[in-house]
């Protein structure tokens, strides 16, 4: 078999006759973390063909179009499609939209958007309505009345109401479910919702100053849904989070375009990208994400995570937390470039969700204008970055970071740095080798109870005015010849900050 190396994918990735496959990295001594030999998708053969009936114009339906839901007509192919096939949103007589709300999907069918193709999220909140036996009717699009949920410290709150909104996408207890193609999922989450005076978005604002509860939609949300795939979509506005997955074994998103606010300048609100919680075997590659919250957040339960030559714009970053509270581990973030987000690596929980997070390697980070490149913090408080103080909350779910190594990183402006444990008991183990941050000062970078050990290419961070206990690199033993052979060369930046795709 005959290998060749691709660069645009990246340390680690290889291409073979076979396709994409997983394989160590030489220089980095990492491996992938999914362990499933992962290839680039492919889309399947359509069982039907549905062809548009609604016409956007500069991506907005007409008012009039507003009640003409492709719902039914949708489910029903989805029902029907035989498992391994797909069911196909087409372009038809100048028509290029689909209006809808909730869809299920089905073991084994994909859901195929073709080029030219947005699939619109209706704005009706009554049509998400859950109907479930026992939930209260009439609270999707609202925010809840009463006593607003406890916020911190206080880890309790009390019972939510039964109901609220379902997603606009559901994958439940569905294998093998695909949602493809070069067309558009577009959530509308900035437009008005039908017979209110606010948008999804500025309703989640409202309700931020008191924490208090409110009901949305999200775009994607599966569970159970083991096998999932996102190929080529590309989402825009969504409601709230855009992909949310639980509860499943073998999750890829390939070459996924996320983009919220698509109008630059509005406030979006707690739009994270792809969040996966109580799951393994995860990747996500080849992925754009500019969006209003963590660009991707590990919730707990998440292990064997590999997220491989991705780039990250508006957001908060590369994200585990805030609960952690069973606990995640052995991720691989390998070729990331992160462009004016908020964090860079970011760890954040305290005592009311902590637990133990260990066993995550960071390598081949480009990062700019990035506010705090690391931030390890056990002193999370629902902000959307990292305080250096500890909040001083009561709690018994404590968070514990371990083995973690962040490897060939360059920041190109300088940011704030966090890296902290609890207390002594629960002190924070980072490796850092290779790791600069351009014109950081003693004064930024923050932390303790934390150990730091710097790896043979050390860093330029200055710990001097923190109690953090650094442990110096050890002296590396002269190259061989079989050394230069492998080692690949030093990272650079140039050129890594490209125009979002």
């Amino acid at each position: 078999m005959i290998w060749k190396r691709i660069g645009k994918l990246g340390r680690g990735l290889e291409w073979c006759a076979g396709g994409f496959l997983l394989v160590s990295l030489v220089a980095g001594t990492a491996k992938a973390q999914d362990t499933r030999q992962v290839t680039e998708p492919t889309i399947p053969t359509s069982c039907v063909q549905l062809p548009a009936q609604l016409r956007a114009v500069s991506d907005k339906l007409a008012e009039a179009d507003e009640r003409k839901l492709d719902t039914a007509r949708i489910q029903s192919a989805l029902d029907k499609c035989k498992s391994g096939m797909a069911v196909e949103l087409k372009p038809s007589s100048g028509n290029n939209a689909f209006l809808t709300g909730p869809l299920e999907m089905r073991t084994g069918v994909t859901l195929l958007i073709d080029e030219g193709v947005t699939l619109f999220g209706s704005r009706d909140p009554a049509v998400y309505e859950m109907t479930a036996p026992g939930a209260t009717p009439g609270l999707c699009g609202t925010i809840a009345v009463g006593a607003p949920p406890a916020v911190f410290p206080a880890p309790q709150r009390p019972a939510p109401a039964r109901g609220g909104c379902r997603p606009l996408i559901s994958i439940n207890d569905a294998k093998d479910v695909g949602i493809m193609g070069d067309g558009v999922i577009d959530g509308r989450g900035y437009a008005k919702l039908l017979g209110k005076d606010y948008s999804w978005w500025e309703m989640a604002r409202k309700a931020e100053p008191k924490n208090e509860r409110y009901f949305t939609t999200r775009m994607i949300v599966a569970s159970h849904a083991d096998g999932l795939v996102l190929y080529r979509i590309t989402l825009h506005n969504s409601t709230n989070f855009h992909v949310s997955v639980n509860q499943t074994n073998g999750f890829t998103a390939w070459e996924v375009h996320l983009l919220t606010p698509t109008t630059k300048g509005m406030d979006a609100r707690n739009t994270d990208g792809i969040d996966p919680g109580s799951s393994t075997n995860v990747m996500v590659a080849h992925s754009w994400i500019d969006n209003g919250d963590d660009n991707i957040a590990i919730k707990t339960g998440t292990t064997h995570m590999s997220v491989l030559d991705n780039h990250f714009y508006s957001g908060h970053g590369m994200s585990i937390g805030s609960e952690t509270y069973s606990g995640d581990s052995f991720l691989l973030v390998d070729g990331l470039t992160e462009d004016h987000t908020t964090s860079g690596i970011r760890i954040k929980s305290n005592v009311t969700r902590g637990g133990q997070v260990h066993d995550l390697t960071y390598q081949n980070i480009c990062m700019r204008e990035v506010k705090n490149p690391i931030a390890i913090s056990p002193y999370y408080t629902n902000q959307t970055t990292e305080g250096f103080e500890d909040p001083k909350y009561t709690g018994d779910r404590i968070p514990d970071y371990k083995a973690i190594t962040i490897r060939n990183v360059i920041d190109t402006t300088p940011g704030d740095v966090l890296i902290a444990g609890l207390n002594d008991d629960h002190r924070t183990e980072v490796t850092l080798d290779g790791v600069r941050i351009e014109g950081i000062t003693p004064q930024q970078v923050h932390g303790r109870f934390a150990t730091v050990t710097q790896g043979p290419l050390g860093t330029n961070l200055n710990f001097s005015v923190t109690d953090i206990k650094v442990i110096p690199a050890k002296a590396a033993p002269a190259p061989t010849a079989a050394d230069a052979a492998t080692t690949e060369p030093a990272l650079s930046c140039d050129g890594k900050f490209v125009p979002m795709q």
